[in-house]
């Protein structure tokens, strides 16, 4: 490979499950492109993770490879995470309108309550040259059912069981089709989930036959899908998802899978900007902001919020910011939160506003009220990026963790909440079904990739390898505490929120509008809707991420 370092593949008792030819077969997905370093500590030390760690939280590649992480702080000239290879993305010249976009975003959030200068519609003129390019279909925009208060059973969840079982009807072995991957996929899943090993090893390995990391989306997604399905027989998920917390790639030279996925899809920035969004209107006439941040990552989510505090008319309030930063944050990063404090203090010097920075270098769930150094007179915003779901729940251990710690935030008195979570159905969802699920929700984030980089691209190798493969082997492969990609959808979330004492608050009008002109620089396929008082970011017909805000 010209752009990324060659290195040696897994070792053959780590990767018992793995049939695939371990050369360059186009088939073989885990066959370069792991760090030896990485491989033999893990393989040789994996008890080192109490089972309390497992289960509090080991975080995805959402954060740890940096899969809707690496915050991207490149116009920091004197920090840069990347250089000007940016010849390599499509929409490269998009993002520093993307990025000036955010900042006036919440620059506009920070206004008076009677200031009427800037409003939806002159923020939508101000974007005009660029946001006309492309036009976003009337069914982005329309609304969709709400959910019953108080009936357990969401209008999603009957949308995702229908689903799921239109699939698996049409994934018989007796009518199976010739050339159709997704069946046969399922056909594997389902002859696994009824113990049926002799059709399921005839049918893995005709999906063996099949399955291409350099071919159709299907086809990639299948390569990783398969490999969870072995990986599940020989009870060797758990080691491939510790192996796969593989470093970013050395050199200054090198774009980080995480940044390449940040440039090319939305769902990052849709991310931050709600959140953000939320922030900076809550926080907007405070002049002491405290920032807990339950996965600060590269801490770079809050450079275009400090941007805008530090030019709010009535001067620059004195920003707080709290990292919760657990140990796979600290080995994905190369760095302890030294590095954050650092990054964060450039920001503080280049923008002119007052930034105190504080890691706490634990698990989310082991975090306690004495760690995070509450202070009276501050206004505390808490902020939980695509992080919360790997908190086990009352399915994985009896104390249920996930709602103990949303339990210890609303006793902090916050005056916002923000979460922002995939929106997929995989916390507590039996096997067959939950492969189902994992099927069509990485489908679609395979396909919104395939529209950018093209199938022969190292570089989407790379980024779906490393940012995406590790949550996939997890969810098929792994059970109990092992299993810690626990994915709900927002009804779910929004009922754990509520019972945890919060109220929602719905999110500002100028970010959704801003947020949809931004999608209109990438596919027409992607999609934003309103439903029960949150935004989901989606491809097609199906949401992808959802993003609400909560006070007390």
């Amino acid at each position: 490979m010209s752009s990324f370092p060659t290195v040696p593949s897994l070792p053959n008792s780590l990767l018992r499950s793995l049939k695939y030819d371990t050369g360059n077969s186009p088939n073989s997905p885990f066959s370069t492109y792991f760090d030896s370093d990485t491989l033999s500590a893990l393989s040789d030390g994996q008890e080192q993770y109490s089972p309390g760690e497992i289960l509090s939280g080991v975080s995805s590649s959402l954060e740890t490879n940096h899969y809707m992480y690496n915050r991207s702080i490149s116009t920091l000239d004197s920090f840069p995470l990347y250089s000007d290879r940016n010849s390599l993305l499509q929409n490269a010249s998009s993002n520093q309108k993307i990025q000036h976009a955010l900042l006036e975003l919440e620059t506009a959030l920070m206004a008076p309550d009677d200031d009427q200068v800037t409003t939806p519609n002159t923020l939508a003129e101000r974007h005009r040259s660029w946001n006309n390019e492309n036009h976003v279909s009337q069914h982005n925009t329309q609304a969709q059912p709400s959910y019953a208060t108080g009936n357990r059973q969401s209008s999603e969840v009957v949308h995702v069981e229908k689903r799921q079982k239109l699939m698996e009807e049409e994934a018989t072995l007796e009518a199976f089709p010739p050339n159709n991957l997704k069946q046969l996929l399922i056909a594997c899943a389902k002859a696994l989930s009824e113990n049926n090993m002799n059709d399921f090893d005839q049918l893995v390995g005709r999906a063996k036959d099949a399955v291409s990391i350099n071919g159709e989306p299907i086809q990639r997604l299948g390569a990783y899908m398969v490999e969870g399905l072995v990986a599940r027989t020989q009870a060797s998920g758990n080691s491939i998802y510790h192996a796969l917390r593989c470093r970013e790639p050395e050199g200054e030279e090198l774009l980080t899978y995480m940044q390449l996925l940040f440039e090319i899809c939305p769902y990052l920035k849709f991310g931050y900007m709600a959140a953000n969004g939320a922030i900076a209107q809550a926080c907007r006439n405070e002049d002491h902001i405290h920032i807990i941040d339950f996965q600060i990552a590269q801490g770079t989510q809050w450079m275009t919020l400090l941007q805008a505090l530090a030019a709010r008319p009535g001067g620059a309030p004195h920003v707080r910011i709290t990292g919760i930063d657990d140990p796979v944050s600290k080995y994905a990063r190369g760095d302890g939160p030294e590095v954050v404090g650092k990054r964060l203090a450039l920001m503080s010097e280049k923008f002119g506003i007052p930034v105190e920075f504080h890691g706490v270098p634990v698990f989310a769930p082991d975090v306690t009220r004495e760690m995070l150094d509450i202070r009276p007179g501050e206004a505390l915003a808490v902020n939980f990026p695509l992080q919360l779901h790997h908190t086990a729940d009352e399915s994985v251990h009896v104390s249920n963790p996930r709602d103990g710690l949303l339990r210890l935030v609303r006793s902090l008195s916050p005056k916002v909440t923000t979460l922002v979570e995939q929106e997929s159905n995989t916390n507590t969802t039996p096997f067959f079904n939950r492969f189902i699920e994992t099927l069509d929700y990485y489908l679609a984030i395979f396909e919104s990739i395939d529209v950018t980089l093209p199938r022969d691209s190292k570089e989407r190798i790379n980024v779906e390898q490393h940012c995406l493969a590790r949550d996939i082997v997890n969810i098929i492969a792994c059970e109990g505490k092992e299993r810690v990609e626990r994915h709900e959808l927002f009804g779910k979330w929004k009922s754990r929120l509520k019972m945890a004492g919060f109220q929602q608050c719905p999110l500002s009008s100028y970010v959704n509008s801003v947020i949809r002109s931004l999608l209109r620089c990438y596919s027409e396929h992607y999609t934003l809707v309103e439903k029960d008082g949150a935004m989901l970011l989606g491809w097609k017909d199906r949401n992808l991420i959802s993003a609400s805000a909560w006070h007390c």
